[in-house]
């Protein structure tokens, strides 16, 4: 069964609830959140989250919670030379985990960190270190840090497969790490999935191994391949192209994992900016029927003003 949905909010008086009706919505049968806003630490009990509820109607409508994603917010740099702000990555990545855990959800997806001009070998060395506080003081929950495969920008750290790699094979129970890949990511980084899908594959599996891949974020890409910039497009206006990523999507091998759209919502008009209808009802569409629409983002702004008068 193709599991495919996307990011969703979790906000107001719903909740969780509310995060399962928008996913609902766009005909998607998993979804990913966050416990809270990702540029700040403001987060609500898990018992005002309306969690009972939600799961009820996850159990109705067919959405597994174990499909289900948590991504871990941004403000966290588990690479950061800084001793203070190493602690506070570790402490607010455990109550994150602990959260998801409360939630019923059995994965939390990290961007590993980035080094701050210390050198990728020198921020590795401080991740493995953080992960293993993380994972000892989470060690009754069954929650995996789904490490995502970044684009390169700046002194991130995971864009390559050999920096994952690198972080696994050195934190104690590295049984609780899997990776998310993220098409723009990688295609950012310069694996060229376009011309070599299979030989990239081939190396991610050489290098980490596929049985590690537990989610994957589903992003065509503004940028030519190697960019290092990492600006999602929607799928099939981009430089991957919907062939591609339909390719992935489809791909037998990941029938299992939850694919998670992080494609941008559409702005009124080329002139107006503001971030305002979401995308995903019309692109999980297209992904069901492999089917790319070029008029796509057109008729999303048509129907979208239709239901909004």
């Amino acid at each position: 069964m193709l599991k495919i949905g996307s990011h969703v909010s979790m906000n107001g008086k719903k909740m969780l609830l509310g995060s399962v009706e928008e996913a609902l919505s766009y005909d998607a049968n998993t979804f990913m959140i966050y416990t809270g806003a990702p540029q700040n630490t403001k987060r609500k009990p898990t018992e005002a989250m309306a969690i009972e509820k939600a799961h009820q109607l996850m159990g109705e409508k067919g959405i597994d919670k174990k499909d289900v994603v948590v991504h871990a917010p941004y403000i966290m740099n588990l690479a950061n030379p800084d001793p203070e702000k190493q602690a506070f990555a570790v402490e607010f990545l455990t109550e994150e985990i602990h959260r998801a855990h409360q939630m019923g959800f059995k994965q939390i997806v990290l961007h590993p960190g980035a080094h701050v001009k210390q050198g990728a070998d020198a921020g590795i060395k401080r991740i493995v270190a953080n992960l293993d506080k993380v994972l000892e003081s989470t060690q009754k929950t069954d929650v995996l840090i789904a490490l995502e495969t970044m684009s390169g920008k700046g002194t991130e750290i995971g864009r390559n497969f050999e920096e994952l790699q690198a972080i696994i094979e050195r934190v104690q129970h590295h049984e609780r790490l899997s990776v998310c890949l993220d098409t723009c990511h990688i295609h950012d980084a310069g694996y060229d999935i376009i011309n070599d899908y299979e030989g990239v594959l081939q190396q991610f599996d050489a290098i980490i191994g596929l049985d590690r891949l537990s989610v994957l974020h589903i992003n065509d890409s503004k940028n030519k391949m190697g960019a290092h910039k990492d600006r999602h497009e929607n799928l099939g206006f981009g430089e991957i192209g919907f062939d591609t990523l339909s390719k992935m999507i489809h791909d037998v091998r990941f029938s299992h994992l939850p694919k998670i759209l992080e494609t941008p919502y559409l702005p009124k008009t080329s002139d107006d900016k503001k971030r305002i209808y979401p995308p995903y009802k019309y692109e999980i569409e297209m992904i069901k029927t492999k089917t790319f629409n070029p008029d796509l983002k057109k008729i999303i702004r048509d129907k979208e003003k239709l239901t909004q008068v």
